[in-house]
């Protein structure tokens, strides 16, 4: 577990952004991670595939492997951030990120170094050290060439579905505060005000008292959070973003026929009212659940006039949430569903 103290200054200063690159770090984690895989899980199985082949035959990509090196088994600690830049402005351009990587201040890099690997430098790292420009102006050329080959295709629909993310924790942010922004992000995380509780198999405190909070989503974030550790004045938090449905090839699976909420109301909108954990547009929830919008607003509608759920308008956005009715509906079959389920296993026994 990583426990990150914050003060009242950091807390006011949040901010939220997309951060290209920083999906790309992700993405080569989550290969490293599925590499025992015969597939990933959807909706990342056909962009894992593609990533994977294009990682084991395209020569340009070959200084990632550095990635997969940092974030091993025998590294399961944090790891230099000089690898995974810290945006420090809203609505950078990948080539804007790659450009920062390329001018990486030698100094950033021989402190950083010394912090995570006081004892020695481990021999991948080495390149980093003695011939910075080099190595990271080819680590630069060799992320640029993945992201044409895996996610260029794919980024339209993900940045519209990213936008949507920043918009909702904005509003989050301008009407109900930091405090609820930081309690509602989506992956392993517990905040108790004012300490911010990461999942992390190793044990550490970070203080980041006085620093500036840049919260980043990420879509090719499967269940996991990330901080950055080593900027004196901003820490970066990750977590995983909805609208991940956009790099899918094909719709989810469909649910199991002993989904009783679906036979009674349908599929489709018993999906939709699962869905609605927290106030969303029609368009990030079709992106997060690999629907057209038409579709999604169709159940809306429905589930609307049923009064399970309710619309707000918010500026030029609408945003629609589940009602108390709504709630009720979900545990009540929910409910059912979990008993049937256990009878059926005595039955078995």
């Amino acid at each position: 577990m990583i426990r990150i103290r914050f003060d009242d200054s950091s807390i006011d200063r949040t901010r939220i952004t997309v951060s290209p690159i920083t999906e790309l770090v992700g993405g080569l984690e989550m290969v490293h991670r599925e590499r025992g895989r015969r597939a990933a899980p959807w909706p990342y199985t056909a962009w894992v595939g593609r990533a994977r082949e294009v990682l084991r035959t395209v020569p340009e990509t070959a200084p990632l492997r550095v990635y997969a090196q940092l974030y091993g088994e025998s590294h399961n600690r944090p790891t230099p951030d000089v690898f995974t830049p810290v945006p420090f402005a809203a609505n950078l351009t990948l080539s804007d990120q790659l450009d920062a990587l390329r001018r990486t201040p030698h100094a950033v890099v021989r402190e950083q170094f010394a912090k995570h690997y006081p004892e020695e430098l481990p021999a991948f790292l080495a390149p980093y050290r003695d011939d910075p420009d080099r190595a990271f102006g080819r680590l630069a050329d060799a992320l640029a060439a993945f992201w044409e080959l895996t996610t260029a295709v794919h980024w339209p629909a993900m940045q519209s579905a990213l936008d949507e993310e920043v918009l909702l924790r904005a509003r989050t942010l301008a009407v109900a505060g930091p405090e609820a922004l930081l309690s509602g992000l989506r992956g392993p995380a517990r905040w108790e005000r004012p300490v911010l509780s990461l999942s992390r198999q190793h044990e550490s405190v970070l203080d980041a008292r006085g620093r500036r909070l840049v919260l980043v989503p990420v879509l090719l974030l499967q269940n996991r959070m990330t901080c950055s550790t080593d900027h004196p004045e901003v820490l970066m938090v990750t977590y995983q973003a909805r609208g991940a449905a956009a790099l899918a090839e094909h719709p989810a699976p469909p649910a199991l026929d002993r989904d009783r909420l679906a036979r009674l109301i349908g599929s489709g909108r018993a999906t939709v009212l699962r869905a609605l954990t927290e106030p969303t547009t029609t368009t990030s929830l079709a992106a997060a659940l690999g629907l057209s919008s038409g579709t999604v607003s169709e159940h809306l509608s429905a589930l609307r006039q049923a009064g399970a759920v309710s619309r707000t308008r918010f500026g030029r956005q609408v945003f629609y949430a589940r009602r108390p009715e709504g709630d009720t509906l979900l545990a009540t079959f929910e409910d059912s569903a979990s008993a049937e389920e256990m009878e059926a296993a005595a039955g078995d026994s």
